[in-house]
């Protein structure tokens, strides 16, 4: 090989391995010795093994203030590429914080939007691994420019392709913005966390002390927030649990969600199911037990599991085929719908249908949680959040009532006049416009302060509610449900539905978008 061939190899050989050591060896070791994983680390675990294929390998900034000439590392501390899940192409990028703090340049962006961009015109999923210290204060105003472009196309591809992103260390300032358009948001326990105003700035303008974990870590976003949809113990389980949510989503829009074969019969009864909902309306049970009866093998991935638990969404499969669970918690506030859980379960169910996942709805629901903070907080609007998702919706629907379906949560609650697809009912439940003890005490207020016997008149009086307006063969003598069922063949009627359903095709009226509101 001639001499300057070989220069040219070994230089190229140089630069490769420049960018494969980042901010260098000493950093690399301190992101080690705190349990994480570097940003290639992260891909590398989160891909197929040996399908990663980089892009934008010697990109480095243009930058020439402060000094940052002097250090313009190859790769400008973004990582790009595609590769594959479970086969499944896909596009991802990681920040690394090992240069210049994993903070977001012009050059920086350019990738990142050039790689949305190949995402969207493939139709692939993107994923985003986030750990930066936010804008480099150095570019000015070219850094916030960068994040504007990438915001754009995270609303552009909102509900085109699947978009998540994985917190993996700091996330702050109008960085934020970028997962908060996205999917899924994913964070890391004790290591990761996000804000738009940090302690610091906190305390010097409200002179409130506040932790960085207690601002925006992850069990902050987990419970309170709602911003994170799923938690992590660490880098590696995140990436796990990553690769399983893709799982149950579809490479676009235009495509169904995958399929897996089936290893639970679809005809499997479950007798446990028959005995697991209290005969007293009073007491609760959970539902997180007639999930795991219904769905393939038990097995349920939910969604902000720590966040409003009187409401569950999650993911499973039923004959194979992915659905979203929707879900009132009769273990938590009775399952009542308040501010919280509505709109946690609005953002579940547009989710849903932006990519093609049928929706299956388990339903015990007393009605609206009553009380000022609840008005005031704007119940009305964002319960209707809840009521328009569901409306809106054009993927198969299906409901089980369960025991208790009151009042207006009745409708909200993929009701058949939203237009649900099947709706059937277990025979102890009750729809009603209120509970019947409490419709007693007002339509028979005066006959029962004359009554002798006030409790054997009012127990007369629930027994005669319950069987004029309660009990479910009234709502399916109107048609209002499809079926009166055995608990115990809950899931076979609901596979059955679903198959009959495959081909659904439903249009809405034309219009550039719905006021959903906010």
């Amino acid at each position: 090989m001639p001499d300057k061939r070989r220069k040219q190899m070994q230089h190229l050989a140089d630069l490769r391995q420049q960018s494969q050591e980042g901010g260098g060896q000493e950093k690399i070791a301190k992101i080690h010795a705190k349990g994480r994983l570097t940003a290639r680390e992260r891909i590398l675990a989160l891909l197929d093994e040996g399908s990663f294929h980089e892009t934008g390998v010697f990109v480095r900034h243009r930058s020439h203030e402060m000094g940052m000439d002097r250090f313009r590392p190859v790769g400008d501390g973004i990582i790009t590429g595609c590769g594959r899940i479970d086969g499944r192409q896909v596009y991802v990028f990681a920040q690394d914080f090992t240069v210049f703090g994993g903070s977001m340049s012009e050059a920086n962006a350019r990738k990142i939007c050039r790689l949305m961009d190949q995402a969207l015109e493939n139709g692939c999923p993107v994923i985003g691994l986030n750990d930066s210290g936010g804008a480099r204060i150095q570019e000015g105003v070219r850094s916030l420019a960068g994040y504007a472009e990438i915001f754009w196309r995270n609303t552009m591809a909102s509900g085109v392709i699947p978009q998540i992103s994985a917190i993996l260390g700091p996330c702050a300032g109008g960085a934020v913005y970028s997962p908060a358009i996205t999917d899924f948001t994913l964070m890391v326990d004790q290591t990761s966390y996000m804000f738009v105003t940090g302690p610091n700035v906190i305390k010097m303008v409200t002179n409130e002390d506040v932790t960085f974990e207690e601002l925006g870590g992850a069990r902050t976003h987990s419970t309170r927030s709602g911003v994170a949809h799923f938690m992590a113990a660490g880098d590696k389980e995140c990436l796990v649990m990553t690769r399983r949510l893709l799982s149950f989503l579809p490479q676009n829009n235009l495509e169904d969600p995958p399929r897996s074969v089936p290893t639970d019969r679809p005809d499997r009864r479950e007798e446990a199911l028959n005995d697991l909902v209290p005969t007293d309306s009073r007491k609760p049970y959970d539902m997180h037990e007639v999930i795991r009866l219904v769905v393939d093998d038990g097995d349920f991935m939910e969604v902000q599991p720590l966040h409003a638990q009187n409401l569950i969404c999650g993911f499973a499969r039923l004959d194979g085929k992915p659905v979203g669970i929707v879900a009132n918690q009769p273990k938590v506030q009775a399952g009542v719908l308040d501010i919280t859980c509505s709109i946690k379960g609005a953002r579940f169910v547009r989710t849903c249908d932006c990519f093609n996942i049928p929706l299956v709805v388990f339903e015990d629901v007393p009605g609206f949680l009553p009380g000022l903070d609840q008005e005031y907080g704007g119940i009305i609007k964002h319960g209707a959040k809840l009521l328009f998702a569901f409306a809106e919706a054009t993927v198969p629907k299906l409901t089980v009532i369960t025991r208790k379906a009151y009042g207006g949560a009745y409708d909200v609650m993929n009701s058949k006049h939203i237009r649900a697809d099947y709706n059937i009912a277990w025979p102890g439940s009750e729809l009603a416009v209120m509970g019947p003890e409490g419709a007693v005490n007002i339509l028979y207020r005066q006959q029962l302060a004359a009554a002798e016997d006030p409790d054997a008149e009012r127990k007369k009086l629930v027994d005669e509610y319950n069987e004029l307006y309660a009990n479910p063969f009234i709502a399916a003598g109107l048609g209002y449900l499809d079926d009166v069922i055995e608990p115990a063949e809950t899931r076979h009627h609901l596979i059955t539905a679903l198959h009959n359903l495959a081909g659904k095709k439903q249009l809405l009226p034309p219009k550039k978008h719905g006021n959903i509101p906010l």
